[in-house]
């Protein structure tokens, strides 16, 4: 039987609506979307580079508590509600996803908050033990 379970990060907005921060199905990880809050003290930043920054902080945790890292991530999808907000995150981005060269989305769209400035959603593969 496939292994499935679910991570949680302590947001409030997991248990209000009722999602998991990652859910391990087997060798997969999905990541929900995460954005800038520090989910620890509810707060979030005015700007979106450190915004970007904390959702990648949130998603290393989540990712290693999967048994994963960066380097495992095949998909990633940005999701900013202004499309200029996107370039000056690039050097962020490029940082930490330009070694793994994941597949990749970038949309426009309205996000949950006003004060949200990106969301970050990644699918990984975690490692066998035969990959370590």
């Amino acid at each position: 039987m496939t292994e499935r379970r679910a991570i949680l990060s302590g947001s409030t907005f997991e248990e209000e609506i009722g999602y998991a921060r990652a859910v391990v199905d087997g060798d997969r990880v999905h990541v929900s979307g995460t954005t800038g809050f520090d989910y620890r003290t509810m707060t979030i930043s005015d700007d979106v580079v450190e915004q970007a920054e904390q959702c990648l902080r949130t998603i290393a945790e989540a990712l290693a508590e999967a048994g994963c890292s960066f380097a495992d991530i095949v998909r990633v999808r940005y999701l900013l509600p202004d499309r200029a907000d996107f370039p000056p995150c690039w050097p962020t981005l490029r940082r930490v996803f330009g070694p793994v060269r994941p597949a990749a989305t970038m949309l426009e769209c309205g996000l949950a908050d006003p004060r949200m400035r990106i969301e970050i959603e990644v699918d990984a593969r975690r490692p066998s033990a035969a990959d370590r």
